[in-house]
């Protein structure tokens, strides 16, 4: 047995595992040493099954681990639990010279050479499946030193648990959300008060590399266009709701130097706006950046079916949101400019909007925004 750790020391191990649970089975190594026991194991049970699983452990072989969870779980005298925080040994549960001829002592406690455990119900945020500790003493029985020096560890060893679960809860939504934003073609670029880049999805990473609509100069999102870029610095500096709100209301069409047209817009982060912190590493909005394509046959027949356009107008639809004006959609076509303006005319019509850059917008609105 190691030469036992101080109750301080002890304690500040107990809250480091709480921000990092790989250290969890070196703490139940000193806290089986700071209580006297031989072994020491932190684990949950289901109070309906009556099955258990070891999470961290030591001082027990892994034959008799796998064996707990496999059947003697169900023969442990813990069949009525103490209240959460009470320490109590095999005599304070069950009538131990009966125990003595059962199985879980018999075939599970006595072949490793022990007797008598302390146990504790540590943490029972999910009341169906409480998590415990338990410490075997060996062959002599839990004594009242037992009992008390464990009781110290106790409130320590439930709080750095509930630490557990609501980081496991934070990293397993960081994780999901991280995962929807990769998954969708819109480049997502999380902005601070200055314009700088606090965070990027796997698009927004992609048009970073391209160094074409968008790029970073010395950390700040600069765009293609400087209408857009005057909106973001006006709409964040100021870090209030009603000017991001306001600019979140638009949608600003930028053309890169390549020709390709994309769709911006501006988010407000709400939660994060009403943070009084300063720093700078705080995201004030959310930068939307889409790309303008339409080559998939789904969104034209979609566009065609919302608005009612003949396959003439839908036609000019594309060729205006794609090549460009006018002229330039006579020219791909084959068609003379005065059809063209026919048929914009009457997509102007049934779809509601005036200009062409309002197809532009309203395209992007039809693009799917899963990475396919």
């Amino acid at each position: 047995m190691h030469r036992p750790q101080k109750l301080p020391d002890i304690v500040e191990s107990i809250y480091d595992a709480g921000l990092d649970p790989s250290l969890w089975n070196n703490v139940v190594a000193g806290i089986r040493d700071f209580v006297g026991g031989q072994a020491c194991g932190l684990f949950s049970k289901d109070s309906i099954s009556k099955c258990g699983v070891t999470h961290y452990y030591c001082g027990a072989d892994p034959h008799f681990i796998q064996l707990y969870s496999d059947t003697h779980s169900k023969f442990d005298p813990l069949t009525v639990l103490p209240p959460q925080g009470k320490v109590v040994s095999v005599p304070d549960l069950v009538d131990f010279e009966e125990y003595r001829k059962g199985r879980f002592y018999q075939e599970w406690l006595q072949p490793q050479g022990c007797s008598d455990a302390a146990n504790v119900v540590l943490e029972m945020s999910n009341a169906s499946c409480p998590v415990m500790m338990t410490v075997l003493s060996g062959r002599r029985m839990v004594d009242r030193g037992m009992k008390h020096r464990l009781s110290l560890l106790v409130p320590h060893a439930s709080r750095a648990l509930l630490i557990n679960r609501a980081t496991s809860a934070q990293l397993t939504l960081a994780t999901a959300l991280g995962d929807v934003l990769d998954n969708l073609t819109a480049g997502i670029f999380l902005l601070d008060a200055f314009c700088r880049l606090v965070h990027a999805n796997s698009a927004g990473h992609a048009l970073l590399a391209a160094d074409d609509v968008v790029r970073s100069v010395a950390g700040q999102l600069v765009t293609c266009s400087t209408e857009a870029n005057r909106t973001l610095r006006d709409a964040l500096a100021g870090r209030r709701d009603g000017a991001l709100l306001a600019a979140s209301g638009h949608a600003v069409p930028l053309l890169s130097p390549t020709g390709e047209r994309y769709v911006a817009h501006l988010l407000p982060l709400s939660s994060l706006l009403r943070n009084s912190s300063e720093r700078v590493v705080d995201a004030a909005g959310a930068l939307l950046v889409r790309k303008v394509s339409l080559d998939g046959r789904f969104c034209g027949e979609l566009i065609a079916r919302t608005f009612d356009l003949t396959p003439a107008e839908l036609r000019v639809f594309l060729s205006i949101v794609e090549v460009g004006g006018v002229p330039e959609t006579a020219a791909a076509l084959g068609i003379a400019e005065t059809t063209v303006k026919t048929h914009l005319h009457r997509v102007f019509a049934k779809t509601g909007v005036g200009r062409q850059a309002d197809l532009v917008k309203l395209a992007a609105g039809f693009a799917n925004p899963l990475v396919h």
